[in-house]
């Protein structure tokens, strides 16, 4: 049991090496050189990079607002375009992994199987937490009419740094396992 603990995002540091065991053979540094790596390959990475700069956005909004940087309003603007936009791209993202790709990748290597089993019990588990980040920002969006809304802010701030430290861990975690096996079986195996 302590095992599968350890394997849960948040807990893990990167996947071993039993469930990525392609990785070694296709080091990060060569991909995008790789015969392999063809449009989808280079679409999956452009889409986690959308994510995690829409993430960066997400914080740098919260954070401006705390240091005084953006007024209520302009705050209230901003930040309800970006985190609506950012979660709704994850959201998206996630359904289109779920339900098109990675029923695809554990057919083409039963070796993957077990990883793509972690993460899609990873997106569980940022889905409860997008759910969470959400009731808060609501919360949040709700106390700048107040005089508690740099309090709020405060309080808001280390939920979405945490959300979204966890959904790098999840997309780092995630292109070791899929841009290998992109590479390793070719684009078209996944048509």
């Amino acid at each position: 049991m302590r095992d599968l603990d350890a394997l849960i995002l948040g807990r893990r540091r990167g996947l071993p090496d039993h469930i990525a065991p392609l990785r070694a053979a296709f080091p990060k540094t060569g991909w995008r050189t790789h015969a392999n790596f063809g449009a989808l390959a280079d679409f999956w990475l452009h889409v986690h990079a959308s994510l995690r700069q829409e993430g960066d956005a997400v914080c740098w909004t919260v954070n401006a607002f705390r240091a005084r940087t953006l007024d209520p309003a302009d705050f209230q603007q901003r930040f309800a375009t970006r985190l609506n936009r950012f979660l709704q791209h994850l959201d998206q993202h996630h359904r289109i992994e779920d339900h098109a790709y990675f029923p695809k990748f554990r057919q083409l290597d039963p070796r993957l199987v077990i990883g793509f089993d972690l993460l899609e019990a990873d997106h569980a588990l940022i889905h409860e937490q997008l759910v969470a980040t959400v009731t808060q920002a609501r919360t949040l969006l709700q106390a700048l009419a107040g005089p508690d809304a740099t309090r709020a802010a405060d309080g808001y701030a280390p939920q979405i740094e945490a959300f979204v430290a966890l959904l790098l861990a999840h997309l780092a975690d995630e292109e070791d396992l899929v841009i290998p096996a992109i590479l390793q079986h070719g684009e078209r195996a996944l048509g």
